[in-house]
């Protein structure tokens, strides 16, 4: 039997019911030409046996480690593939059947050594879960930062959704130890060693992310944390949109706290939210869903700006050393 030509790798944490519907939307790939590798990482609710159901349907393998985080998780797979090309996946994403249709088409096209594409809602997902993808893509939030549309600016491609050829991943070593903002790290060093990346924006997949506002929150803490941790590492990183949710944070702060003796002050934060409830209502075709979709924006710059601003004082005023936040939360 010949090798086949991807590698999907996906590392599990505590999530079987999200490996099955992962599994469930990979049986109808149009293109065969993958095999599908589970690592669990040091799990306490394991997946083996759902992982089982499929190992006739699919080309399965299924392994298990001790609890290190994500990056070192896919590492691990990686080192067990067979293909000339690896994809990563998060366990809550569903993919498209044309996934790899696409892949192939656009690598025929642009033969890159690094890609990854962009994420959607799916119809089944909550409404919660539904707000939260709107506040992850949108361009009233940080969907900029993320990058699901070309721009001028390189591609960093996503562990959520991302591809690296066999030869890119072994010269750069793949993932490294962080537990937050491993896979920008990643791409990082994929650019700097000259190695070129791409967005396929036709490659997207439906990524559930997180089903409570607290997790989410929790999420986009760490995410701002690890920008600046990100910073300290690859100097001359940073950028003016990484700072935008910080500065969100004290506008909307000075506003909330000027209200008393001013009611002009409360027009940005309302003025704000009626931008993002028009823009996901037209998105989503659903008032309750662009309703949820204001709490989400607030929590996600809340959220990331918190987390930034902390590590800027800890990290960069203060010189401390690496610190975390919400340990057992790095699965996003």
């Amino acid at each position: 039997m010949h090798n086949p030509k991807y590698s999907i790798i996906v590392p599990v944490y505590n999530r079987p019911e999200e490996v099955r519907e992962l599994l469930e939307s990979l049986i109808n790939q149009k293109l065969k030409i993958f095999e599908v590798i589970i690592v669990e990482d040091g799990s306490t609710i394991p997946c083996k046996e759902i992982v089982d159901e499929y190992s006739n349907q699919l080309n399965l393998k299924y392994f298990t480690k001790e609890n290190t985080g994500p990056g070192t998780t896919r590492n691990f797979g990686a080192n067990k593939a067979s293909g000339e090309y690896f994809i990563f996946f998060d366990s809550d994403c569903l993919i498209p059947e044309d996934y790899l249709k696409h892949v192939e088409e656009e690598l025929s096209i642009h033969p890159v050594d690094a890609f990854g594409g962009p994420d959607r809602a799916h119809s089944s997902f909550t409404p919660i879960q539904k707000a939260i993808n709107y506040s992850m893509t949108s361009f009233f939030t940080t969907g900029g930062i993320r990058g699901g549309k070309e721009r001028l600016d390189k591609f960093y491609p996503r562990s959520f959704n991302m591809g690296v050829s066999r030869q890119t991943f072994e010269k750069t070593g793949g993932f490294s130890t962080l537990r937050f903002g491993e896979d920008i790290d990643f791409s990082f060093r994929i650019i700097s060693n000259g190695f070129k990346t791409k967005l396929f924006s036709k490659a997207f997949v439906y990524h559930k992310r997180r089903t409570d506002f607290r997790k989410f929150y929790r999420q986009v803490y760490n995410s701002g944390i690890a920008r600046i941790n990100l910073n300290i590492l690859h100097p001359k990183t940073l950028k003016l949109v990484h700072i935008l949710p910080s500065a969100f944070v004290i506008v909307m702060l000075l506003s909330l706290l000027a209200s008393p003796f001013t009611l002009y002050a409360l027009a940005i934060p309302v003025v704000y939210s009626l931008m993002v409830l028009l823009s996901s209502l037209l998105i989503n075709k659903s008032v309750r869903v662009a309703t949820l979709s204001i709490a989400a924006a607030w929590v996600q710059l809340f959220g990331y700006g918190i987390g930034f601003i902390e590590a800027f004082w800890k990290r960069i005023i203060l010189k401390k050393d690496n610190f975390k936040a919400f340990e057992k939360n790095f699965y996003k």
